[in-house]
């Protein structure tokens, strides 16, 4: 599907509530099918990505019922789950297939894992190998470093494992395999990873111990059911947070947005790069910080990204990257290798992309030089079936001198349906 943008002729002015956290409903989904009792979930992001973990769930024997806004989850209990008639198809979403390689693990059935030809692509040895350290039989293509994905689990022991990426899927998956295990299990990262796992865990009754960048659980725990309410993905919130910073005589709100400290790099960055933002309303819902973000029309400037930050901002870099294109100057990202194992590979695709359309950027090792404020033109572009490619390239549309054409639109329903709706209403004020 191919979606054009027009340059908006007046500034975007709305209120509006973006989609549910993406990480978030994954792991009520999960957490609500290992628990005892039935757990109730609202502001659930109905993408596909989420829909594709609903139904790897129901066929692990969880019964899940769609009831008007909510997601009513009957758990299982963890060693409730069933080994599964047919093969579990993740479709394109990483965090299902990393997670539940992590709880299969410690379950004594046998499991099949496999997902599109992005997932084909994306690097699992960072999950598996530390599973088959607690003692998990994992097989695959590569010997279990690319999908498809064999895991025959149970009896497993705890470790302790530094790991050499600072990634939530990463430590996540060794957490909830954690629970099912003999003894304690530990994770201690590079920098802070989102800590969306840690917190909701707490919530589910599990005790969690960290010490800074060191996360433990004790095996054999029991999760009980709870209510989750799901807050807007800051990561959703990036786009329109770009846009009514870019485009002339905007002023956009978000109402309840997830500010988890873990993932709001993005308000960093727009705030050194000097953009007009406000916070507001700040309130706390099922153990994660929410609030109201406002943000007008602001003269920007280049800043540099790196360090721990990145992983704060990993998913909005390519939003960040349009941002930095109307900059006064120079915005440097390095230290973001981690953008090449994506959906695509983020730096090459929106280097190229960006270039299309007029951008002064380049690639480099580990991120991107982008040099601005430069005028943006119409033309073609495709988003590879990337959703955060393919919304960062619409937003060039609204400032561009002509029509921007998105191939492969679709891709945005992974994780912020009614993107280009929001974009029309916020251009009509």
């Amino acid at each position: 599907m191919d979606i054009h943008v027009e340059r908006s002729q007046q500034g975007l002015i709305g209120i509006i509530k973006v989609p549910g956290d993406k990480s978030i409903s994954h792991r009520a989904v999960m957490f609500g099918a290992l628990a005892e009792g039935t757990t109730e979930v609202t502001g659930f992001l109905k993408g596909e990505d989420c829909l594709g973990t609903i139904r790897c769930m129901r066929q692990l024997g969880v019964e899940i019922v769609e009831e008007n806004d909510k997601i009513i989850v009957n758990g299982k209990g963890i060693s409730g789950l069933q080994e599964p008639a047919a093969i579990l198809d993740v479709g394109n979403s990483g965090t299902t297939i990393r997670l539940l390689a992590g709880i299969l693990a410690s379950l004594p059935h046998a499991f099949v894992l496999v997902g599109d030809e992005s997932i084909a692509k994306r690097p699992m040895a960072r999950v598996t190998g530390p599973l088959k350290m607690m003692n998990a039989f994992i097989d695959g293509r590569e010997f279990g470093q690319y999908t498809p994905l064999f895991i025959r689990g149970g009896n497993l022991r705890g470790i302790h494992y530094v790991s050499p990426v600072a990634s939530a899927q990463v430590k996540s998956a060794i957490l909830l395999a954690g629970l099912g295990a003999e003894g304690v299990t530990t994770v201690t990262e590079p920098a802070k990873s989102r800590d969306h796992t840690e917190r909701m865990l707490r919530a589910f009754g599990v005790e969690v111990n960290e010490d800074d960048l060191t996360v433990s659980v004790a095996g054999g725990q029991v999760l009980k059911a709870t209510k989750v309410d799901v807050p807007g993905d800051i990561s959703s919130a990036a786009f329109p947070l770009v846009a009514g910073a870019i485009v002339p005589d905007s002023e956009i709100t978000l109402e309840n947005v997830g500010i988890n400290p873990t993932r709001t790099g993005i308000l960093d960055v727009l705030t050194a790069m000097g953009a007009d933002i406000q916070i507001t309303e700040e309130a706390t819902a099922s153990g994660e910080p929410t609030a109201s973000i406002k943000v007008r029309t602001s003269e920007l400037k280049g800043t540099t990204i790196s360090g721990d930050l990145i992983p704060r901002l990993i998913d909005e870099i390519p939003a960040i990257a349009v941002l930095a294109t109307q900059a006064h100057g120079t915005t440097i990202i390095k230290d973001a290798q981690e953008l090449k194992v994506k959906e695509t590979n983020r730096i090459d695709v929106m280097v190229t992309q960006l270039k299309l359309l007029g951008a002064d950027i380049e690639a480099t090792e580990d991120g991107m030089k982008i040099v601005g404020p430069v005028p943006l033109k119409g033309g073609v572009v495709q988003s590879f079936g990337d959703h955060r490619i393919g919304m960062s390239l619409a937003l060039c549309g609204l400032i561009a001198d002509d029509t921007v054409t998105i191939k492969d639109a679709e891709a945005i329903n992974v994780s912020y349906p009614g993107f280009f709706e929001h974009l029309e209403q916020l251009k009509q004020g």
